[in-house]
Order: C-alpha cells, then sequence, then structure tokens
C-alpha cells in the first residue's frame, strides 16, 4: 500500500504568509523502469530554473529529488550511499542527519530495486505532503492541496501505456490540473539516464507562462530529432560513436548545410 505523510503535524508547518522567499516550493515525480533501468525526474514549480536544483540522478544507482528550501548537497549524498547498497529510507535519513535545516526540507529517493523513500519536514510549507510506491514516488510542498500529489500518483500508475518520460509529464498535468504551486506556475524539468555518465534526455524550462505544456513541446521534439540518433552518441559500449565523416556530410548536405572540402 502506498505511504501517505497528507497534513501529519499540520500545527507544527509553516504557512505561506510567514515564509516568504521559499526556494523550490514544488511538486516532482521520481521513476525507475526496470526493464531499460532509466531512472528519471520531472518536477515544476512556481521559481525560476527548477531543473538547476531539484533532480540528481545517477546510472545504475537512483534517483533524488530535493525541493522545500533545497539543500542540494542532499542529492549527492544520497546518490553516493544508495551506491553503497544502502537502501533510501536510511540513505536520506543519512544525509539529513548532517543537515540542521532538516525540519525545512523535502527529498524522496528511488533505488535501482525500486525502493522509495521520503522525508517531508516538520516545517515544510503547507499544503505538503509525499506518496512513495515501489517503483515511483511522488512528493510536494507549498500545493494548493493534497489533491496535486494524489491526483499526480493516480496518473502516473494509470498511465502504462504511455513511454516514462510522456507518463511523468502526463502525470504532473493531472497535478497541475488539481491546483499545482499555490503562486502559479513558472518552470518545469525532466531528466532521464539508463547507462551512461550523462542523461539521455535533460529538458528544461526555466521561465515560461505555460512551463508544461512547453515542456510537453521540448519533448515532442527530442523524440524527433535526438531519440532517433541516440545509438550513434558516444557512449560505453561505444565510446567514439559515430564518427564516419562520409555518413556525417552526407547528413549535412541533405539539410542544405556546407561540408568542408577534403
Amino acid at each position: 500500500m502506498p505511504q501517505t505523510l497528507a497534513a501529519r503535524n499540520a500545527a507544527n508547518r509553516v504557512t505561506l504568509g510567514a515564509h516568504n522567499g521559499v526556494r523550490a516550493i514544488t511538486w516532482s515525480i521520481l521513476a525507475h523502469d526496470p526493464q531499460t533501468g532509466a531512472f528519471a525526474v520531472a518536477v515544476t514549480t512556481c521559481n525560476l530554473a527548477v531543473g538547476a536544483a531539484v533532480p540528481h540522478l545517477r546510472a545504475g544507482v537512483g534517483a533524488v529529488a530535493t525541493q522545500s528550501m533545497t539543500n542540494r548537497y542532499l542529492g549527492p549524498a544520497i546518490l553516493d550511499a544508495m551506491a553503497r547498497g544502502v537502501a533510501p529510507d536510511l540513505a536520506i535519513a543519512g544525509a539529513l542527519a548532517m543537515d540542521e535545516g532538516r525540519a525545512l526540507r523535502q527529498v524522496h529517493a528511488i533505488d535501482r530495486q525500486g525502493r522509495t523513500a521520503a522525508w517531508t519536514g516538520e516545517r515544510c510549507v503547507e499544503w505538503c505532503g509525499h506518496i512513495t510506491q515501489a517503483g515511483w514516488s511522488v512528493a510536494g510542498n507549498m500545493l494548493s492541496g493534497e489533491a496535486v500529489v494524489a491526483d499526480t500518483a493516480a496518473a502516473f500508475a494509470k498511465g502504462q501505456a504511455l513511454t516514462l518520460p510522456e507518463r511523468m509529464v502526463a502525470a504532473l498535468d493531472a497535478g497541475e490540473a488539481a491546483g499545482g504551486d499555490r503562486r502559479g506556475r513558472q518552470s518545469a524539468a525532466l531528466r532521464l539516464i539508463t547507462t551512461e555518465d550523462f542523461s539521455d534526455i535533460d529538458l528544461r524550462v526555466d521561465d515560461h507562462q505555460a512551463p508544461l505544456t512547453e515542456l510537453a513541446r521540448l519533448l515532442q521534439l527530442w523524440r524527433t530529432h535526438r531519440a532517433p540518433r541516440m545509438h550513434e552518441q558516444p557512449s560505453r559500449a561505444n565510446p567514439p560513436g559515430l564518427h564516419d565523416l562520409d555518413v556525417v556530410e552526407a547528413r549535412f548536405r541533405a539539410m542544405g548545410l556546407p561540408v568542408r572540402p577534403r
């Protein structure tokens, strides 16, 4: 059964008016695909460039989202622990033990076994809470209500017919339809990693009136322009990647681009 932290310790939590200037007030979803080994994070907020702070991913290890007065050092610390085989709940607890601001933090994580865990500090801005399930996790704070997290989770759970990136964006759309961030909307991001040290997908909408709509548009462009040639990129299995100059120049000519004489 999913575990939820909905309004526990509500009387102790900070209200919107009492906590101006909070950064990375947001909601996010993490997921793992055991078939491909992919880890993915999708996130949106009413703040600038959420993709620069919240998502942390490592191939073969896991994914972390750290938000609500974001401490970015939590991401690498939790990933380091999970790389050693520490379960996500213990990895989060260990990282937070060294953070005097833990009561203000919200963080959730998923590992290569699909295990998930989350922390919503007692001083996070309401509404705040999380839902964790094997293979995915949703967490958010300063939201219009519990339905944002609940509807995001429900949409993801029902979206098995979609590929993982589209499924995650659709889940955030459902959360937005349920009210989203109490302040409005500004930025969004989607990152997905599989076997390499860098992301297969790294899309960021840093400042936009409709960030989720723009994120979906960018994902469509990625499907058209980048996905078909991912296998040609330098990789662990093929370090040089595509380097046949005849093939490269043929493509340049097909696009009407100049080719250097040999």
